[in-house]
């Protein structure tokens, strides 16, 4: 079967970014306990008025706060200039999964929006994208990616750069496991980040500082509504 349309399109794509980019990925596992009592909670409170919240919203609030302490990962690289271009706003990529093949829908200016706001911002773009509505310009730009398999989303992957951006946010499953506290076992609801950085220009402490900051936030999800 030839490769035509957007399969096509894809297939140069994730090429491309294989070939041009030397991938280092990080994976570090993050409770998520406390993140999903609080999103019951904002579920039960605010439900019936505002957009009903997965996870998602929360990850792209953890990741909007940590790129302002690590702009260097919200970024695009020209590799034939050589030329390393940081960008003030967020323009986060959602890998989306559609019948015709995976598209990236951009969440335009993260930094200025709510949990709520991106949550119907996604649910809206998704829903362009898999009916083929999705406009040029709401399926290019962004400056930072989270791709996530949902529940099929295993305990650890090696997600690839959307190019020519220089850093990807993998979500893995969610699981309940067996955990040490206070020296005891208790249930905790824990789940993996897989992270990928283009090692030309994030080197490996920067990642991983990064990924511990997202950590950060999500274990302790009030900070997530602190500026």
């Amino acid at each position: 079967m030839p490769l035509i349309g957007l399969r096509r399109k894809i297939a140069e794509k994730m090429q491309v970014a294989k070939r041009q980019i030397p991938h280092f990925t990080y994976v570090e596992e993050v409770d998520v306990t406390e993140l999903e009592t609080l999103r019951g909670q904002l579920n039960a409170r605010y439900g019936e008025e505002r957009a009903r919240l997965t996870l998602l919203p929360l990850l792209m609030r953890a990741v909007v706060l940590a790129v302002r302490k690590f702009p260097e990962v919200n970024a695009r690289f020209d590799d034939e200039a050589g030329v390393v271009t940081r960008y003030n706003p967020v323009h986060l990529g959602i890998a989306t999964q559609t019948d015709a093949g995976l598209m990236v829908p951009v969440v335009r200016n993260a930094e200025a929006r709510d949990p709520w706001s991106s949550a119907a911002e996604v649910a809206r773009l998704a829903e362009a994208a898999r009916s083929g509505r999705a406009l040029r310009e709401e399926l290019s730009g962004s400056t930072i990616t989270i791709t996530s398999l949902g529940p099929l989303g295993g305990i650890v992957s090696t997600p690839v750069i959307n190019h020519p951006e220089v850093a990807i946010v993998g979500v893995n499953r969610i699981v309940d496991r067996p955990v040490v506290r206070n020296g005891g076992l208790v249930a905790r609801k824990m789940m993996n980040l897989s992270s990928s950085f283009d090692h030309r220009v994030i080197d490996g402490m920067v990642a991983a500082e990064f990924v511990q900051t997202i950590r950060g936030y999500l274990e302790s999800p009030a900070t997530l509504f602190v500026e």
